[in-house]
């Protein structure tokens, strides 16, 4: 059996909902690291917040992955894209409820995690039940 999927994009998403939906500006909390695309000028010792306010963004995807959209900063449009692993957190501007994650160890790009040795599959047996 594969190991279920992370519950995290799960409730990034939901907490983004709820924040919407009550009329908040939903903000993300992101650790800056070699897959996360920002604008490094707003970065303060490795983490930048990111406004994921309706208005504030265009073209907002939050796959299981990532999360990506362009924003402007100075005037100018940036396309964003945050590595669900580099989010440490998700809450409302206006009252700081939300939810904020343990930091996740930064995968270098260009490795590749060692394959475990495939297990053997167990022969189906039979037992005689009396």
């Amino acid at each position: 059996m594969s190991e279920p999927t992370s519950t995290k994009p799960y409730l990034i998403r939901a907490l983004f909902e709820w924040c919407v939906d009550n009329g908040y500006t939903p903000h993300l909390l992101v650790t800056v690291n070699g897959q996360t695309r920002v604008p490094m000028a707003y970065v303060k010792d490795g983490e930048i917040v990111l406004n994921l306010g309706p208005a504030a963004t265009k073209d907002l995807q939050m796959s299981n992955d990532a999360i990506s959209f362009s924003a402007r900063f100075s005037g100018v449009s940036t396309s964003l894209y945050v590595p669900i692993s580099a989010v440490r957190g998700i809450y409302a501007r206006e009252n700081g409820h939300g939810m904020f994650f343990e930091p996740e160890p930064e995968v270098a790009e260009d490795s590749t995690p060692e394959a475990a040795p495939p297990e053997s599959p167990k022969k189906p047996t039979l037992t005689i039940v009396k």
